[in-house]
């Protein structure tokens, strides 16, 4: 396997795409961008690499998406010559275009709620049709739970269900236009008491203190983050231990008008791998089970407890 790994690295370019995809999980599209170079020479180049199993692919509709495989002995191999991969200015580079990717994808899901937020609801009942989400959430909340948190939390029809059910709520969105429609479902009392707190912020770097919430959770959203996995383990972060997580998501589908009308990046997720990934940052997953919805589309309902320290 070492001639065959060796062989596949054996162009400048190659190494390049491998540097890149330690990083970051990218699109074909984004990895033509970032090497300047045609379609047909990358794809040459990811093919060999594929075949050798430094890359591994994902097809997720339309779009075709590589990275480093996460684990087994090609993983180990690139771990082991990492340290022999000095970064030149075309690699700095490349990592440096890759970052202002991803900034740019925030930015356009950022603008794509804000202009939307006023009929999010809406827009929310076309899929969701008549299943209450927000009840199941407020079933999967603890008794007795201190802080709980809405990661995503748009206008707030879950995290004013959850406010009886807990000592505090908080929501994290990071549309302000949607904080704002948010606001306008509490009173003036449970906002100054502190009970409700409303905080903008991205959720790969969340606002909140380590372990600083007894319950989570996060609705919808994992389909719109670039790198869903980073998003799963900051939220273990701020888990306390024991804590719990409710996940609701697409099962997977394949429904491309779903990025359009709804901003969506990811076509929903496969449940294996769903489970695989919670577990990986921390979390065991204590139910599964799915919701036919609206659309054709089928919702993914996951409780997990943040019960052992993340997979480094």
């Amino acid at each position: 396997m070492a001639l065959l790994y060796f062989k596949a690295l054996s162009d400048e370019t190659r190494l390049r795409l491998v540097h890149i995809l330690l990083h970051y999980e990218l699109s074909v599209n984004e990895l033509v961008r970032i090497l300047d170079m045609g379609q047909s020479r990358v794809s040459r180049h990811l093919k060999i690499l594929t075949e050798a199993g430094l890359l591994t692919s994902r097809r997720d509709g339309l779009w075709v998406f590589y990275a480093a495989p996460r684990s087994g002995d090609e993983r180990e191999f690139l771990r082991a010559i990492t340290p022999f991969i000095h970064a030149d200015a075309a690699m700095r580079a490349d990592l440096n275009m890759a970052a202002q990717m991803l900034e740019e994808r925030a930015l356009k899901t950022r603008q794509f709620f804000n202009a939307i937020a006023e009929d999010w609801d809406e827009l929310n009942r076309e899929v969701l049709g008549a299943f209450d989400l927000p009840a199941a959430v407020c079933a999967a909340v603890p008794e007795n739970c201190g802080t709980a948190v809405d990661l995503g939390c748009g206008t707030g029809a879950v995290l004013a269900r959850m406010l009886p059910l807990s000592q505090g709520v908080i929501g994290v969105d990071g549309s302000a236009r949607m904080l704002e429609i948010c606001r306008r479902r509490f009173t003036p009392e449970d906002l100054s008491a502190d009970r409700v707190s409303l905080r903008i912020g991205e959720l790969s770097h969340l606002p909140l203190r380590d372990q600083e919430a007894d319950f989570a959770c996060i609705n919808l959203v994992l389909h719109h983050l670039s790198d869903p996995i980073l998003g799963l383990r900051e939220i273990r972060r701020i888990m306390a231990p024991g804590g719990r997580l409710f996940v609701a998501d697409f099962l997977r589908h394949t429904d491309e008008t779903m990025r359009n009308r709804y901003g969506d990046r990811w076509l929903g997720f496969e449940e294996d791998s769903l489970t695989a990934d919670l577990k990986a940052v921390g979390f065991s997953t204590l139910s599964c089970t799915r919701q036919p919805v609206d659309r054709g589309l089928t919702l993914l309902l996951l409780t997990a407890e943040a019960s052992h320290p993340p997979r480094t």
